[in-house]
């Protein structure tokens, strides 16, 4: 058998680039990272809140931005070790009723806007040997009506982790987070309708932050490729 190598001393994730990390899962994200002694940077398009970490203002939709950003916040901390991709929008609706505008964009965002993110990041990351978090949804397993953008975009972050996954494999890790329903404001600008009925369902993204330092600490040659976390009574899965 061969002998494993395990990283000396207490885990620290190192140079973490979150996407959304200005508010919700990718703030929780954050705040894991600082307290474990990792270095987190943040990419989002609102970055008024963010105290505690370097920020990039960037439309993670845009992908010449993005891989401006990336390169910018690799070079700031000499280089990436991971890199978690929180950002993410939805629009509710029937698809007659959505405007095909608002429709794409969600798929821009979460689908798009994940795969620009991890392709400027590539190269930092297979120098490192770091690892890739995406974040998709209990929506990526299971679809709803009057959500088919959101449906869409979180199936397809599904399959291209998973695709990513198996390209990839000895280069850089790729775990396919998969979190229900969170106490974040994702859901503020929902019709009444849309929003959750009973928020007690609903996790702490701390905990979801949590499991993605998990992923994150696994030793070399050792990867959680998916995990679905949620809350106990969680209504969207299975």
């Amino acid at each position: 058998m061969t002998e494993q190598t395990f990283p000396a001393g207490p885990y620290t994730p190192g140079r973490v680039l979150v996407t959304g990390g200005g508010s919700g899962l990718g703030a929780a994200v954050v705040d894991a990272v600082l307290r474990a002694g990792g270095t987190p940077v943040v990419l989002d398009r609102d970055i008024r809140n963010v105290s505690a970490a370097k920020a990039f203002e960037v439309d993670v939709a845009d992908r010449e931005a993005v891989a401006r950003a990336v390169q910018q916040a690799a070079e700031t901390l000499g280089g990436l070790d991971a890199v978690v991709t929180a950002a993410g929008i939805d629009r509710c609706g029937k698809l007659e009723d959505v405007p095909a505008e608002d429709w794409e964009k969600v798929v821009f965002v979460n689908l798009f806007g994940t795969v620009s993110v991890v392709r400027a990041a590539l190269p930092y990351l297979k120098e490192s040997r770091g690892r890739v978090v995406t974040v998709a949804s209990t929506l990526g397993k299971r679809a709803l009506p009057e959500a088919s953008a959101y449906c869409a975009s979180k199936f397809g972050v599904v399959g291209f982790s998973h695709a990513l996954a198996a390209e990839t494999g000895g280069e850089i890790g790729v775990t396919t987070m998969i979190p229900g329903g969170m106490k974040t404001r994702f859901f503020d600008d929902r019709a009444e309708q849309y929003k959750p009925q009973d928020n007690s369902r609903l996790n702490d993204p701390a905990n979801v932050a949590n499991a993605i330092l998990f992923a994150l600490s696994q030793p070399p040659g050792c990867e959680v490729r998916e995990m679905l976390i949620c809350h106990e009574d969680e209504g969207s899965w299975p």
